[in-house]
């Protein structure tokens, strides 16, 4: 079963200097795409113009994976905790209740440009934690480059959710192959290029949920960068 959320259907939201383009947005109750990927509760597109960010804000308890895609992120939460994300890295966080954060573009001069995938932790009362890895375009190119697992497989950064992220920076004429265990599910959202997935053409901005299907295939026809996302049964 293929589901399908191209670009212009996802939410478009305006606060102050900040653009988000929401891809699942639970706070409208169920939906199909809250049927077999409910607890993913956020797959979000950012942009910061430079020196902007956002006012502290709390989290929910949830596990978050940030890929800075272009610019520089800064980031600070209420339990002392700051850094720095680059294009290119990849952030895991925990949060707890009662913890606020903020964010801003760590440029003066140039846009960052991020994505935020959310997931229901796997039980309560997780430890608030931070972990920050950068893959690098040799490492992603033409594979499916794991940045997160729960496992930590290949140095991928090390969540509690049963999910597999993968990063891929693919050529023109590349064909990618996927296989989904028993039981699994994907949801696969193209950063930028064109592909083809069961004859359906990709570009900018779509995802699509694989579901109750052997693999995912797809064949690029320009230079294209995906995340994949890889889920089992969600946790108890």
């Amino acid at each position: 079963m293929i589901t399908l959320c191209r670009a212009t259907e996802r939410r478009h939201v305006q606060r102050g200097n900040q653009d988000t383009w929401l891809t699942f947005f639970p706070q409208d109750g169920p939906g199909p795409l809250a049927v077999d990927f409910g607890f993913m509760t956020i797959f979000n597109e950012m942009r910061f113009p430079p020196n902007g960010g956002t006012a502290p804000y709390s989290h929910d308890e949830v596990e978050i994976i940030t890929y800075v895609h272009k610019g520089a992120l800064a980031q600070e939460d209420s339990s002392g905790s700051s850094g720095v994300i680059h294009a290119g890295e990849f952030q895991y966080m925990t949060t707890g209740r009662g913890v606020r954060h903020k964010e801003r573009n760590a440029s003066r001069n140039d846009w960052v440009h991020i994505f935020r995938i959310a997931l229901h932790p796997s039980e309560v009362g997780l430890d608030c934690a931070h972990e920050q890895k950068r893959f690098t375009t040799a490492q992603r190119r033409n594979v499916l480059c794991a940045v997160a697992s729960r496992d930590g497989r290949k140095e991928s950064l090390r969540i509690h959710q049963n999910v597999l992220i993968y990063s891929s920076i693919l050529d023109p004429g590349h064909h990618l192959f996927h296989e989904l265990l028993l039981g699994r599910s994907a949801w696969l959202h193209v950063v930028y290029g064109e592909a083809t997935l069961n004859e359906i053409v990709l570009t900018q901005g779509d995802g699509v949920g694989v579901t109750i299907e052997p693999s995912v295939s797809l064949t690029v026809q320009e230079k294209t960068e995906i995340l994949l996302v890889d889920f089992g049964p969600a946790a108890n």
